[in-house]
C-alpha cells in the first residue's frame, strides 16, 4: 500500500507593501500589518475597544509599534486578532515600509525590551494612592474654607483656587488610568478611570479615549490628531500647513494676529465655553449611559456640597471660575509640548520619528512634575504610553542616548520658555500664512 500523504495546513497568502498600502480605507477596505502578519480590519474598526478612528489611522501601514505601545495584555489581544488574519508579508518583503528607519526601529524595540526588564513598566501603587489622597484632601479643604471662614471674597477665591487645583490634578490622574498605566489589568484601570474622570471631574471616559488615543497614534498629524483640529478654522498651525493655507487663499481668521487672540479664545475658553457643553452632546449622541451616570454623580455631589453655602448664583459663579482656572492650567501644559513642534500630514514615518518630531520635554523639577502631572516628560510618555509616570525620568537617559546616536533632536526646556514657545510658534506660523496669502 502507498504511504499516506500527511495532511497539510492551508497555504498562507502572501502580500506586498503596495497591496497593503492600497487598503488604507479610501475604498472602505482597511488592512494593517503587525509583526509581518496582515490583518483585515474593515469590519472590526467599529468593535475596536480603543475606538474606530485610532485603529483606522494605521490602515495601509505597519502598526507593530503602536500595537505594542497601547496594549498591556498583548497575548490576550492577539487571540482576538486571529479571526482578522488574512495572510502575511511575502518573504522578500522588508519588515518595514521604505518611509521608516529600519535601524532606528530595531534599536527602539531593543530599548523597549530593556525598559521592561528594568521594571519601568511596573507601577508603584503607593505613588498613585498618595496622589489620589492629595486630590481628595484638597477637595475637602476647598469646602472647609467656605464652611470655616465664610463666603466673602477671599475665602471664595481660595476655595476656587483649591477646586481648580483639584480639577487639574484629577485630570492628570485620570490620564494615568486612561493609559492603563496603574494596574496590570485593563478592568481595574477602566473602573478607576470612570471614577476619577466621571465622579471627580464630571467628564466621560469614552470621550477622552476617543480623542486621546488618536492623538497618541498620530501626534500633530493633520486630520488624524484631533488635538490640532483648531487648524484651520481658529489657528494656522505649523509651517507647512500655514503656507499651504496661505497659498490656497483661505482666511477663516486673521492668523497674523493669532498669537494675540490665543489669549482670548485659547486658555480661558476651551473648557468653560466648549468642553463643558460638548461632553454632554457626546455621551447622549453616542448613548454612553454609563458615562452619563458617572458625570451626573459629580454634578449632584458638587451641587449638594456648595449650594447650601453659596446659593444657586454663588455656586454657578464658583463653578465657572473653577472651570476658567482649570482651562488655563490645562491648555498651557498640554500645548507647550506640541504646538511649537513639527505639524504636517501623516507621512507614515517610524514610531520614534513620529513621536519625537511632535513632542518636547520640560526640565524635571518637583514643581514641574507636579504641575504638569509628569507630562513635562512628554517624549517618554509618547514613546511608552502605558509606562507609569513616576518612571519617565528613569527612561529619559536611555531615550536621549538613542536620539543622539541617530541624530534626532531631543528637546527639553524650562517651563516658562515652553509657554513662550507656544506664542512664538503661533506668531511665526501666522506670519508664514500672511506671506503666502499675499505673495504666493
Amino acid at each position: 500500500m502507498a504511504p499516506e500523504t500527511p495532511a497539510q495546513g492551508p497555504i498562507p497568502r502572501y502580500f506586498t507593501w503596495d497591496e497593503v498600502a492600497q487598503r488604507s480605507g479610501r475604498d472602505k477596505e482597511r488592512w494593517l500589518v503587525i509583526d509581518r502578519k496582515v490583518y483585515n480590519i474593515s469590519e472590526f474598526t467599529r468593535q475596536h475597544p480603543g475606538g474606530s478612528r485610532v485603529i483606522s489611522h494605521y490602515a495601509g501601514q505597519d502598526a507593530t509599534d503602536p500595537f505594542v505601545a497601547f496594549h498591556i495584555n498583548k497575548g490576550l489581544v492577539r487571540k482576538y486578532m486571529n479571526s482578522l488574519l488574512i495572510g502575511e508579508l511575502s518573504p522578500e518583503q522588508p519588515s518595514f515600509e521604505p518611509t521608516k528607519n529600519k535601524e532606528l526601529t530595531e534599536e527602539f524595540r531593543a530599548l523597549q525590551a530593556t525598559v521592561e526588564r528594568m521594571g519601568l513598566m511596573q507601577a508603584n501603587p503607593v505613588f498613585f494612592l498618595l496622589y489620589l489622597l492629595h486630590i481628595l484632601l484638597l477637595d475637602v479643604a476647598a469646602w472647609l474654607t467656605l464652611w470655616l471662614f465664610g463666603t466673602s471674597f477671599l475665602p471664595f477665591l481660595l476655595c476656587a483656587v483649591l477646586l481648580g487645583t483639584v480639577q487639574a490634578q484629577a485630570g492628570w490622574l485620570q490620564h494615568d488610568f486612561g493609559h492603563l498605566s496603574v494596574f496590570s489589568t485593563s478592568t481595574w484601570n477602566h473602573l478607576l478611570h470612570h471614577f476619577v474622570i466621571g465622579h471627580l471631574k464630571g467628564a466621560p471616559a469614552s470621550w477622552w479615549n476617543h480623542l486621546h488615543f488618536q492623538h497618541h497614534a498620530k501626534p500633530n498629524c493633520f486630520r488624524k490628531d484631533p488635538d490640532i483640529n483648531m487648524h484651520p478654522f481658529f489657528f494656522a498651525l505649523g509651517k507647512i500647513l500655514s503656507v499651504e493655507l496661505g497659498k490656497q487663499k483661505k482666511k477663516y481668521m486673521p492668523y497674523n494676529h493669532q498669537h494675540r487672540y490665543f489669549f482670548l479664545i485659547g486658555p480661558p475658553a476651551l473648557l468653560p465655553l466648549y468642553f463643558q457643553w460638548y461632553i454632554f452632546y457626546f455621551v447622549i449622541q453616542r448613548k454612553k449611559w454609563v458615562d452619563l451616570a458617572w458625570m451626573i454623580s459629580f454634578y449632584v455631589r458638587i451641587f449638594l456640597t456648595y449650594v447650601p453655602l453659596l446659593g444657586l448664583k454663588g455656586f454657578l459663579g464658583l463653578f465657572f471660575m473653577v472651570r476658567f482656572l482649570e482651562s488655563n492650567w490645562f491648555v498651557w501644559v498640554t500645548q507647550m509640548n506640541h504646538i511649537p513642534m513639527h505639524i504636517d500630514y501623516d507621512r507614515n514615518v517610524d514610531w520614534v520619528s513620529t513621536q519625537l518630531q511632535a513632542t518636547c520635554n520640560v526640565h524635571k523639577s518637583a514643581f514641574n512634575d507636579w504641575f504638569s502631572g509628569h507630562l513635562n516628560f512628554q517624549i517618554e510618555h509618547h514613546l511608552f504610553p502605558t509606562m507609569p509616570r513616576h518612571n519617565y525620568h528613569k527612561a529619559a537617559p536611555l531615550v536621549q542616548s538613542l536620539c543622539a546616536k541617530h541624530g534626532i533632536e531631543y528637546q527639553s526646556k524650562p517651563l516658562f520658555s515652553a509657554f513662550a514657545d507656544i506664542v512664538h510658534s503661533l506668531r511665526e506660523s501666522g506670519q508664514l500664512w500672511l506671506d503666502a496669502y499675499l505673495h504666493q
